[in-house]
């Protein structure tokens, strides 16, 4: 099949469903343009800060892609590339871009609180601190996994290292002229662009090598500071720079795609089993960690997005927009490895460190056809990947950071006020993953972490819908789907790391899993348990 036709076919699916199942989700929540929103209400000028609407897509999109559209489905390509284009396709369109959108929606209506606290209102505190409990441990993985990932692909290209600390310097002027000089955003936003496109060329100029190791302690030094600075300092000004890399990139990797019309050689389809990942239900549906549903967004859209909403009505474009974006993404990567042979798919991925290699050295090519040099094209591109693995990296150790203070909030007040240490409890457990393993193994387990953690956000936002009185069939039917994925990948990987002698792999698998099962339960009798007189779910 020819790429090309395949992204059209995609792109005016996506666009479609945007404007129908979109509206009809936005329909079913009620939205309300004329409410206030809590980054006005709650104003703070350090997380409670109302974001103009292209500023805050450029934090939502840069923070939910990350690396996850690009190695989950690249990885998933063993499969071959028609399960994983359609699982993307339609994950993104019924599961993962409801998901976000009502996860934006209920925090929003529940003063920009994260899931934690609506699962409190509606569940129970037990649910609660399990929820947190859980959200801990996969943000955990979350910041192992994207260390190793950044120091990986730093290490492949030393350009894109010294590009990517350029850019965040680049950040950090662009957040200080903007918020404190009040500098006009358009004129910041073209010079801004300009200092990216020279970051690049610094980085050709002086590429910074180092080791894998070295670049780890360094990026856990950097989560930190990113972590516990003014979010309008370093996040906001730096994600919104990031989404024009990115949309950059998707532009002009699409019309690389059209110049260059390339054909998936790849096999659509090479069967339900393969010996490395294992069946193909319910692995592809982990592997695919982003790009169809992502537990991650959850914390994202009621983390860092609901305290920046300006108004309601952005809800939609924000976040349901966004997930359709990044499917659209998804599927540029799978076309980045597709167009070679299953061999040199392979060799490219051993040879470049993994799928962010492979990614930027196939999306390279096709810009190639522009006419510039394939070598500033693929710097270009890794500088790109490398960047949004950054925002999900420093992201992801500030969602952290929320969790260990909810949870601490009733029992150990001191941590709940410390932004510091709770910000290095986070930094312990994913410095300590991201030393000792590899991406290749902590995956499977950070994916079926991430899409349970998925599918309990879809738990508390059915029950909090239930209790407004709202029809959930929208959000229940992902829920049980993504529920019966998820648990069957736990056993699996359980069995497997256990036969594989990797206890701590399997015996993380055994914790998210007893988890998970107790907060099912907890679900359960609180949803079957005795209602107030108004109908409200009985909170313990």
């Amino acid at each position: 099949m020819n790429l090309l036709l395949l992204l059209a076919i995609a792109g005016a699916v996506f666009m479609i469903a945007y404007f129908t199942y979109g509206k009809y989700i936005e329909t079913k929540l009620r939205v309300d343009p004329n409410k206030e929103t809590p980054a006005n209400t709650l104003y703070d000028g350090i997380d409670y800060v109302p974001a103009k609407k292209p500023v805050l897509l450029g934090h939502h999109f840069a923070t939910i892609a990350g690396g996850g559209p690009i190695v989950g489905p690249i990885t998933a390509v063993v499969f071959g590339w028609l399960p994983a284009v359609l699982w993307i396709v339609i994950g993104s369109i019924f599961v993962g871009g409801v998901h976000d959108y009502t996860s934006l929606q209920a925090s929003i209506r529940h003063r920009a609180q994260s899931i934690g606290t609506i699962i409190k209102e509606y569940i129970g505190k037990r649910g609660q601190v399990l929820f947190l409990t859980f959200s801990i441990a996969t943000l955990i993985l979350i910041v192992g996994v994207f260390i190793i990932l950044v120091a990986n692909t730093f290490v492949a290209y030393p350009s894109a290292a010294t590009a990517s600390v350029v850019f965040l310097g680049i950040a950090i002027v662009f957040g200080i002229f903007v918020n404190q000089f009040k500098i006009n955003l358009f004129a910041a936003s073209v010079l801004g662009i300009i200092a990216m496109l020279l970051a690049v060329w610094v980085g050709l100029a002086f590429p910074l090598s180092l080791s894998a190791s070295v670049w780890s302690l360094i990026l856990l030094a950097y989560a930190y500071v990113a972590s516990v600075l003014p979010v309008w300092v370093l996040l906001q000004p730096r994600d919104y720079l990031n989404a024009f890399l990115l949309y950059g990139m998707i532009i002009g990797g699409a019309v690389g795609i059209l110049l260059a019309n390339p054909t998936l050689i790849y096999p659509a389809f090479t069967g339900f089993h393969n010996p490395t990942l294992g069946f193909l239900f319910p692995i592809l549906f982990i592997t695919i960690a982003c790009g169809a549903i992502s537990g991650f967004h959850s914390l994202v859209s009621s983390g860092t997005t609901a305290k920046q909403l300006d108004n309601e009505k952005n809800g939609k474009f924000i976040a349901y927009g966004s997930m359709l974006l990044e499917g659209f993404l998804a599927i540029i990567a799978i076309g980045s490895v597709a167009y070679l042979t299953q061999a040199e798919a392979a060799t490219r991925l051993t040879e470049l460190g993994g799928p962010i290699g492979a990614f930027s050295a196939g999306v390279g090519y096709f810009m190639s056809h522009w006419g510039i040099s394939e070598a500033v094209a693929t710097s270009f591109v890794a500088l790109t990947a490398s960047a949004f693995l950054l925002t999900t990296l420093d992201s992801a150790t500030r969602l952290g950071r929320y969790a260990v203070q909810e949870l601490a909030e009733q029992r150990m007040p001191g941590l709940a006020k410390s932004n510091h240490l709770s910000t290095v409890i986070v930094l312990l457990g994913a410095g300590g993953l991201a030393l000792s393993g590899t991406w290749s193994s902590v995956w499977p387990l950070f994916g079926s972490a991430n899409q349970m953690l998925g599918a309990l956000a879809l738990l508390a936002i059915t029950a909090w819908l239930m209790k407004i009185g709202v029809k959930a069939y929208f959000t229940a039917i992902p829920m049980v789907f993504m529920f019966i994925v998820t648990i069957s990948a736990l056993m699996l990987l359980m069995y497997n790391n256990f036969i594989a002698q990797k206890y701590f792999l399997a015996v993380s698998a055994f914790v998210l899993f007893v988890l998970c099962i107790f907060l099912i339960i907890e679900a359960w009798r609180a949803l079957l348990g005795p209602k107030d007189k108004d109908g409200a779910i009985k909170a313990s």
